[in-house]
């Protein structure tokens, strides 16, 4: 009975597999140094299979990252590819534990599948990919079967209850507003004026400033304004700061900038020693999803997070109960 639920799993699977792009299956760069990378239980796995997994991920860092900086990355991602592999062959140790088996006409679907998808229908063209990455039918085989199992063991020992409660949803929506809000951005321009206190001529700067604050409300184009006394560093654009997120202008520029609505010009500010002035062109973001817009994300996310945590109990016990040794 239990046999025939296994295969039911393994079918199940095999429809939600993706397919597999030649990309995968890429060999890392020539390393001629192997060995045991750790021992499973008397299974090896080798720093061969190391590299040869995270090799697509290390030819992304090799092209973003040099010098110590890309060797500490490389560690990282080796190593949390050695505890995949090994937790592989913990999942593997189990099955066979268990007396279950694969059907050899599940792989061969398989087989037939990537065949299929990946090389057109082309068996020379497969075969030959497969030599040029040193792997053999039967060892390409042996991985596909792994998956498998892999994949049929998760869905037996990780059972997922498919409904978040509200209560949940509620208590997540409500401690992580911030996911469900939009950026909020303001399209900025701005008429800076340095007080020039140092000099003594601060209230001469002021009056300038409430000078031109008084155009402004008589109906003075900003643009233009800003093009005749700003001293920022964007007066030759009219003072234009384009769109503006928060957390880029300082804190009282922010608070004043962001508290206007569209069209609308603020006082004169005075801050580091200079006066400003700011108009709002246009604004959007800043909108909060409903809870009821919200709850399907948030369902999804607590059944993906339950899931994370009942495979991490799930392995830790297979762990426990193994000798391991790493290298």
């Amino acid at each position: 009975m239990m046999r025939q639920i296994l295969i039911a799993l393994i079918a199940a699977c095999l429809l939600n597999f993706s397919p597999i792009c030649r990309a995968a299956y890429a060999a890392a760069e020539p390393e001629v140094v192997d060995g045991v990378a750790a021992v499973v239980n008397g299974d090896v796995v080798t720093y061969s299979q190391v590299r040869g997994l995270v090799a697509p991920r290390e030819k992304l860092l090799r092209a973003q990252f040099n010098g110590e900086e890309l060797i500490k990355k490389i560690k990282e991602v080796r190593s949390a590819a050695l505890q995949d592999l090994i937790d592989r062959q913990l999942i593997v140790q189990s099955f066979k534990k268990e007396n279950f088996q694969i059907p050899d006409h599940f792989v061969e679907e398989r087989i037939h599948e990537i065949l299929k998808q990946d090389f057109g229908g082309d068996r020379n063209t497969f075969v030959k990919t497969l030599e040029a990455q040193n792997f053999t039918m039967g060892e390409f085989k042996k991985m596909e079967t792994e998956k498998i199992i892999v994949q049929a063991m998760r869905s037996k020992n990780v059972k997922l209850n498919l409904i978040a409660s509200p209560a949940k949803v509620e208590e997540y929506y409500k401690a992580h507003r911030d996911e469900f809000t939009s950026k909020a951005q303001i399209k900025l321009r701005l008429i800076m004026i340095p007080s020039h206190a140092s000099d003594g001529n601060a209230a001469a700067q002021k009056a300038m400033a409430e000078e031109i604050l008084g155009k402004l409300v008589n109906g003075a184009e900003f643009e233009r304004m800003a093009q005749l006394y700003s001293e920022d560093s964007t007066r030759e654009h009219g003072g234009d700061w384009g769109w503006v997120e928060r957390k880029t202008l300082a804190a009282p520029l922010e608070k004043a900038a962001f508290s206007l609505e569209p069209g609308k010009i603020s006082n004169i500010i005075e801050f580091g020693g200079n006066y400003y002035i700011l108009k709002v062109e246009d604004k959007h973001g800043g909108d909060t999803k409903s809870l009821a817009d919200a709850r399907a994300d948030i369902e999804k996310k607590l059944i993906q997070q339950e899931a994370q945590n009942l495979q991490e109990r799930w392995l830790t016990s297979l762990r426990s109960k193994a000798y391991i040794k790493t290298f």
